[in-house]
């Protein structure tokens, strides 16, 4: 793919940059086309950014407001680090805006921060901005509106906030009051600094609010918020700041791992447009002096993302970043995510802030982990294993771990809530999403160990209880329920890594009669994934090679059906989708195993060889299974 011609970049430098061929220059480029581009949304007088795409559950005014917040972020970055050498016009409409948003009784004035209002958000991102660009914005501000910006800031004292991310949103921006000396609560920050406390779970990795909530909002916020309010704070952190740097520090030292060959970052969780904010963690380490990566893999991880992106036509033909992953695609987005929501991504501009003359900046790039060799990595703190295979530049995420379930309150009678596809299914890669519009997901087909009612209703895997996760094993059980049904029946599974493949074997509790099914990774293009199955086994590809295979190993039995569910507008990646399936009818009830050899590449698969390359050997009653491959390596599970 190339870089769409609207943008018009500098050339690549194949020097500096051997891998992604981009430099400063590029990122700078490619920020200001973003912000020209938002130019004609501009209300009158520059306080919202109203532009096209669907609204959010919070309304037109709100979602105004964050396009001036987001893109202001960016605009910060670009100001920075340039010390101010931008087009003065960049400068003056933010100034504009300031001025008039904060107005209450003018034609644009922004909405009041009141408690656990979208607002706060927003005002998280205008305070930062506010303080890397103060010699050029702040200082310049007369007085009345300087004493307006403090007014509306002052919603945040004393105000509540949801318990999770946001409290760090009060915690930087009541920082930002303290220092412009205007009346803040040091109790709101020193509170919302001592929650989050409850939430670190160790080895870098925080929860997003009580529960089991892992996705990139723990690198674009939890380990963000503290250091930028560090930045703000200056030397007043009371010890705090070296105990963010150290977590950073130790998040980044595996998060390199997480990005494909082709620089996409695994696709899981929410928030997922705002794409390459991503980054924001990357170089918050290098802001903060706390990263043990080298600069040259800073950078080539950052560009490597950023151009991916690019290519792949984000931002689109207007300049604008629309509401999904690559195209425009909602059902990858939440009820308050507005057509400014993607401007989150402005979080991965933060390297701009450091000097040209930094050795990020500067030095040769380095390879990612994928490209030096495949890669396994176990982090228990989510429960994920990490997989990463250098022919073909994938990085695949087995899920035992992270499931976005409220916290478990007997007391409520409700243990569970909705299973989302972007925590509930077992894998996530960098090169596939899961079946997310609305009518896949009653499906629950692609990577799911599901029990179906006789009407086709499938148990769903919403609350994930951890049991193991190291080297390269990792499992879990979910509770299974059918309707009509008061009973719960544990499906246990456990995942192996060995060479390109992920071994799933699952212990299942089923009613008679009920059918059982596993699914694979679900593919996506423009074309028609083409479709193959044989017996035991199901594979689909699509037009540009990537190929997505499930094959029967133990357990299944003759019986078993391989087949190809194929699905329309239900995938970020491609508007024609398929994911391969086995399903074994009329279970007798009680319990069973199955095991199942599940294969994503973009080399050639061969199903019916698959199945000759493990040989497996169940215990008595199935207590254990013992898994051999072609090396002589044998796993007993």
């Amino acid at each position: 793919m190339s870089v769409p011609p609207h943008l018009h970049l500098p050339p690549p430098d194949r020097i500096l940059s051997s891998r992604t061929g981009w430099t400063r220059a590029h990122w700078e480029a490619t920020a200001d086309r973003m912000l020209d581009a938002l130019v004609p949304y501009a209300t009158p007088g520059f306080a919202q950014y109203r532009l096209p795409g669907r609204n959010s559950w919070s309304g037109v005014v709100s979602d105004g407001l964050e396009g001036f917040a987001r893109s202001f972020l960016l605009a910060a970055c670009r100001i920075a680090g340039a010390g101010g050498a931008v087009d003065p016009a960049l400068i003056e409409r933010y100034a504009a805006g300031l001025a008039v948003g904060t107005d209450r009784n003018g034609k644009e004035p922004w909405p009041e921060l009141t408690d656990c209002s979208q607002q706060m958000v927003e005002a998280a991102s205008i305070a930062v901005a506010l303080h890397e660009t103060r010699p050029w914005i702040w200082d310049r501000l007369d007085a009345g509106v300087q004493e307006r910006v403090v007014d509306w800031f002052s919603g945040f004292v004393g105000g509540r906030t949801w318990d999770n991310n946001w409290r760090l949103f009060q915690v930087v921006s009541e920082q930002f009051l303290a220092s412009v000396g205007a009346p803040y609560s040091r109790q709101d920050i020193e509170s919302g600094l001592d929650r989050i406390e409850d939430w670190y779970v160790g080895d870098g990795w925080y929860t997003d609010g009580d529960g089991r909530n892992f996705d990139y909002y723990i690198g674009w916020a939890m380990h963000l918020y503290p250091l930028l309010w560090s930045r703000i704070a200056g030397g007043d952190d009371g010890g705090r700041t070296e105990v963010y740097r150290q977590r950073l520090s130790r998040f980044l030292g595996d998060y390199p791992r997480f990005f494909g060959g082709d620089g996409a970052p695994v696709h899981q969780g929410r928030s997922l447009t705002y794409r390459f904010a991503a980054l924001a963690p990357v170089w918050m380490g290098a802001l903060a002096d706390c990263t043990p990566l080298a600069p040259g893999l800073t950078r080539r991880l950052a560009s490597g993302t950023l151009r991916h992106f690019v290519e792949r036509g984000v931002p689109d033909e207007r300049g604008l970043l629309t509401l999904g992953w690559y195209d425009t695609f909602l059902p990858a987005t939440q009820p308050y995510s507005g057509p400014a929501s993607p401007y989150w991504a402005s979080k991965g501009f933060l390297g701009l802030l450091l000097p040209a003359e930094h050795p990020v900046w500067t030095e040769r790039e380095l390879p990612l982990p994928v490209e030096e060799s495949d890669t396994y990595t176990a982090l228990p703190a989510p429960g994920w294993l990490l997989h990463g295979t250098r022919h073909d530049g994938i990085v695949r995420l087995v899920n035992h771990g992270s499931d976005h379930q409220p916290p478990h309150d007997p007391a409520s009678g409700q243990d569970e809530g909705a299973a989302d596809p972007h925590y509930a299914t077992f894998a996530y890669s960098t090169a596939t999403a899961p079946e997310s519009a609305p009518h896949a997901v009653a499906r629950a087909v692609d990577n799911h160990l599901a029990l179906l009612a006789p009407d086709g209703t499938p148990s769903r895997r919403a609350r994930i209880h951890p049991l193991r996760c190291e080297d390269r094993i990792a499992a879990s059980w979910y509770a299974a329920r059918l309707p009509d049904d008061d009973r719960e029946y544990r499906v246990e599974t456990t995942s192996v890594l060995h060479g390109p493949w992920e071994i799933r074997v699952h212990r299942v509790e089923a009613p008679a009669g009920v059918s059982v099914r596993e699914g694979g990774h679900a593919v996506a293009h423009t074309e028609t994934p083409d479709a193959w199955t044989g017996p035991g086994w199901a594979l689909s590809r699509t037009a540009d090679g990537l190929s997505s295979a499930v094959v029967a190993l133990h357990g299944w039995g003759p019986e078993a059906t391989a087949e190809v569910a194929r699905d329309v507008q239900s995938n970020a990646f491609g508007p024609r989708s398929a994911v391969p399936y086995l399903r074994l009818d009329r279970h007798p009830g009680g319990r069973s195993t199955h095991v199942s050899l599940l294969a994503l590449s973009r080399d050639t698969i061969h199903p019916q060889a698959l199945r000759d390359a493990v040989s497996v050997r169940a215990g008595v009653g199935d207590a254990s299974v013992s898994l051999t491959f072609l090396d002589g390596t044998t796993v007993e599970v």
